[in-house]
C-alpha cells in the first residue's frame, strides 16, 4: 500500500497511540493523547522512531475508532505525530476531534501541505527534506534539533522566515545531549529569543 491508497476520510495507518505527558516544546508537562501516524519519507538519521517510517508495517485503523479512544481517555489535548503526519489529509480526523472539544497539536517537518484543523503547529524542519512555505506562515512553534555545531546557524536561517510571534526552541538530539546541551545553554543566554526544549518524557521514563 502507498500513501495515496489510504482513504483518509475513513482510515489512517497508525503505529501507536497512548495517553501520556507531552515532553517537549511549549506544551511540555501537559497531559496529552498521542496518535503516531505511520509513514515517513524524510529520513532523519537520528530519528528515534524509525519503525514508524514504513506504513505497511502498521495496521490501517478506522478514524471513528481512533477518535473514540481519544475521547474515552478523558483528555482535552491530542498530539498528532509520526512518521510525517502531513503526508495524509487529516481533515476528517481533526474535525471529529474538534467536535469533541479536544485541542489538537501537530508535530511535523513541514514538508507537506497541512490539511486539517490544528490548534498548535509545531514546526521542526529537517535537513533531509526541505519544508514548504506554508510551514513558516502557520507555525506556532519552531523547534530545531541540535546535533552538530552548524545547526545553530541553520536554526537562525529558519527563525528569520517564521512569524515574529512564533516561539523558538532549540532541542539537543537525545544521543548527543551531553555534548550539545552546554552549547545550547550558552547560545540561549546570548540569544534570549530562543528557549530550550528537552525530551523530558525520557527523563520521566514515559512514552
Amino acid at each position: 500500500m502507498k500513501v495515496e491508497d489510504v482513504n483518509s476520510a475513513k482510515e489512517l495507518p497508525i503505529m501507536e497511540y497512548f495517553y501520556t505527558i507531552q515532553g517537549e516544546g511549549y506544551h511540555s508537562g501537559r497531559a496529552a493523547y498521542f496518535i503516531r501516524i505511520a509513514g515517513c519519507d524524510v529520513g532523519c538519521v537520528w530519528c528515534d522512531v524509525k519503525e514508524s517510517w514504513e506504513l505497511n508495517d502498521h495496521p490501517i485503523q478506522r478514524i471513528d475508532d481512533i477518535v473514540t479512544r481519544v475521547i474515552d481517555s478523558g483528555t482535552d489535548f491530542c498530539v498528532i505525530t509520526g512518521g510525517e503526519p502531513t503526508m495524509y489529509d487529516l481533515t476528517v480526523l481533526t474535525d471529529k476531534l474538534k467536535a469533541a472539544s479536544i485541542d489538537i497539536a501537530i508535530e511535523t517537518s513541514g514538508c507537506y501541505q497541512l490539511h486539517g484543523h490544528i490548534d498548535w503547529y509545531c514546526f521542526s524542519p529537517k535537513k533531509f527534506k526541505p519544508p514548504i512555505e506554508q510551514a513558516y506562515r502557520v507555525a506556532n512553534e519552531l523547534k530545531i534539533i541540535i546535533s552538530h555545531p552548524s545547526d545553530f546557524e541553520w536554526a537562525e536561517s529558519h527563525a528569520k522566515k517564521v512569524n515574529t510571534n512564533t516561539l523558538l526552541y532549540l532541542q539537543p538530539e537525545w544521543s548527543k545531549q551531553e555534548r550539545f546541551l552546554p552549547l545550547i545553554i550558552d547560545y540561549v543566554k546570548k540569544h534570549p529569543k530562543w528557549c530550550i526544549s528537552l525530551q523530558t518524557h525520557k527523563f520521566m521514563n514515559i512514552p
